[in-house]
């Protein structure tokens, strides 16, 4: 997953459950991967400088939205399957 423009990109990415997924920070501005708040959902990293990465490995099946904390503009999406 790339952060660039601020935006999250691909918006929606299907992966199978027990699949690590990396975002990487191309933009000058520092950005959060979060889940949504409300969602109960695990994603939680720090604040992503340019260049910096946050993995985190779906073991789950579900839906998992989640956006910028900084930039709550910035939403997107993880569809885990079986």
């Amino acid at each position: 997953m790339t952060i660039k423009n601020f935006a999250f990109s691909p918006p929606t990415l299907t992966v199978k459950a027990g699949t690590t997924v990396t975002w990487t920070n191309t933009d000058p501005d520092a950005h959060t991967v979060t889940s949504k708040q409300g969602s109960g959902g695990p994603l939680q990293s720090a604040a992503l400088a340019t260049n910096d990465t946050y993995s985190y490995t779906f073991t789950q099946p579900g839906t998992y939205p989640y956006y910028c904390t900084i930039h709550p503009f910035m939403t997107a999406t993880v569809e885990v399957t079986p």
